[in-house]
């Protein structure tokens, strides 16, 4: 066979296996939107299946001759790009045996329905036997795919390559250390904003209507996407002409829902701007969770929380809420939304104490793979690191460690890259900021395609031909660092708190 036939068939068996993932994801999304709960069975059985099938036939001995004959054969740059990654996700993959595969897939599926029923009662010991579950599972998938240092070192690698726990440390602890020390001083600080015009009962529908208003501004095209209501906010793709997001609406919180469409936007946007050569193959997916954070974050906090764009959208906020709102001002709602104020929710909190909450997050992960945590001591742990971080008491475990949805998916690893994307936004920005000199005028217009092209020239349509560090060296022409970010937080919040 020649070299030209062995990519044609490589590519072939690539896009059933995206279409076997896709299938996939379709009915995770069904189960997090719409299925009913006694579906839960039936949906882990099916899931299962789907999810046997594609592993057995992506790590097939026929995929390893033709990656082996290819990666010795002469390539394009671009063909051997794909051969690279296709090489990395097999040699993975094939570290996996299919019954483990359908094994975790099964039990993630039933994880979900517990925590779920758990969170609802906020009551840790319903979730904690299937969690202790998933963590001997997540034990053995580290031990299969290998590690020099940790074990958590094998799950991270899933969620952003390359990065591992000890890499991680002294970045969360030195991020520790300074957001902290600016906390308390804008907590000390005199000019503290006026948010009691929030607390009130807000429309549910109006909110609804508001977000998809500013979903398709920003240019999350619902063409190729949908946004529905879930638990938990996600972004799900099918593709990258099939790519839906899901918001939480909270009656009693003007902003949850709309900050909570905005960073899913971000996600399903980068996805969006795949590039469409690349459509049914590994390359048209994000680089890393880091890098997809950094869209996420990037749209919802630099642009989403920032004064051009409340400038711009509260005459419009204002007419959802007819006669509710008169009497506050675009700087009153920017004000609001950029309260610093430590709290119990990690989707709610705001960008100074953010990445404490990652930090606790990452800190737990860590010792439970690494065997100095048990399960039935995390809602203890949680609630202690919660007090030392935030300075916070925990009421209840709704509230404390079954907020998140990620244990319940197996996704112990992810928590670091929501940190990391924090770091990566702000960094890419203060080159944008360069790159589009009138950048915040076109914000205030309610223009953001300036930005979206930006994206999608300098990020999106790489996909994972270039690693993340690759996208923000090549994008900034610096090295990966944190200062930009905390530039950022200073800057922003030493004005809106007179510091």
């Amino acid at each position: 066979m020649q070299t030209s036939e062995q990519l044609t068939e490589l590519r072939r068996i690539l896009a059933e296996v995206t279409d076997l993932n896709n299938a996939t994801a379709l009915l995770h999304w069904d189960q997090e939107t719409y299925m009913p709960p006694k579906g839960a069975q039936g949906r882990g059985e099916q899931l299962s299946t789907l999810a046997s099938i594609a592993h057995r036939t992506f790590t097939d001995g026929k995929v390893g001759s033709l990656l082996a004959n290819l990666g010795a054969a002469e390539l394009s740059p671009e063909d051997g790009k794909l051969v690279e990654v296709v090489q990395y996700d097999y040699d993975r993959a094939t570290k996996l045996p299919e019954a483990f595969v359908n094994t975790f897939t099964k039990e993630t599926s039933e994880a979900l329905e517990i925590w779920a029923e758990a969170r609802q009662e906020s009551d840790f010991s319903i979730f904690q036997p299937k969690l202790e579950r998933l963590l001997e599972l997540l034990k053995e998938k580290a031990a299969l795919c290998g590690y020099e240092e940790s074990p958590y070192d094998a799950l991270l690698e899933e969620f952003e390559p390359g990065m591992t726990a000890g890499q991680l440390r002294p970045i969360f602890s030195d991020l520790a250390t300074r957001q902290s020390a600016l906390v308390e001083r804008i907590v000390a600080s005199k000019n503290q904003p006026d948010t009691a015009w929030t607390r009130a009962e807000w429309d549910e529908e109006a909110q609804w209507k508001f977000t998809l208003n500013v979903l398709r501004d920003l240019g999350y095209d619902f063409d190729s996407g949908r946004q529905d209501k879930s638990l938990h906010p996600f972004t799900t793709d099918f593709g990258m002409n099939d790519v839906r997001v899901t918001t939480r609406v909270d009656p009693h919180d003007l902003f949850s829902a709309l900050t909570g469409s905005i960073h899913e936007g971000g996600h399903a946007m980068y996805e969006q701007g795949q590039n469409p050569a690349d459509r049914r193959t590994p390359l048209a997916e994000g680089t890393s969770l880091g890098m997809h954070e950094s869209q996420s974050r990037m749209w919802e906090n630099v642009i989403g929380r920032s004064q051009p764009f409340w400038n711009h959208y509260a005459p419009i906020l204002r007419d959802r809420f007819s006669g509710r709102l008169q009497n506050v001002t675009a700087d009153q709602m920017y004000a609001a939304i950029n309260r610093v104020e430590p709290s119990l929710i990690r989707v709610e909190a705001d960008e100074c104490t953010y990445n404490l909450h990652i930090i606790i997050r990452f800190e737990m992960e860590v010792d439970l793979m690494e065997g100095r945590l048990a399960v039935q001591d995390i809602p203890e742990a949680w609630n202690a690191k919660v007090k030392s971080y935030l300075g916070l008491d925990v009421p209840d475990d709704a509230n404390g460690c079954l907020q998140d949805i990620h244990w319940s998916h197996g996704a112990i690893g992810y928590f670091p890259t929501y940190a990391l994307g924090n770091l990566y936004a702000a960094q890419l920005f203060e080159t944008i900021e360069e790159a589009i000199t009138d950048i915040w005028k076109n914000v205030e217009a309610g223009d953001f395609a300036p930005l979206l092209v930006w994206l999608r020239e300098n990020v999106h349509r790489h996909g994972r031909r270039k690693s993340a560090l690759e996208i923000l060296s090549d994008a900034t022409g610096k090295d990966a660092s944190s200062e930009p970010f905390m530039r950022y937080l200073e800057k922003k919040y030493g004005a809106l708190y007179g510091l």
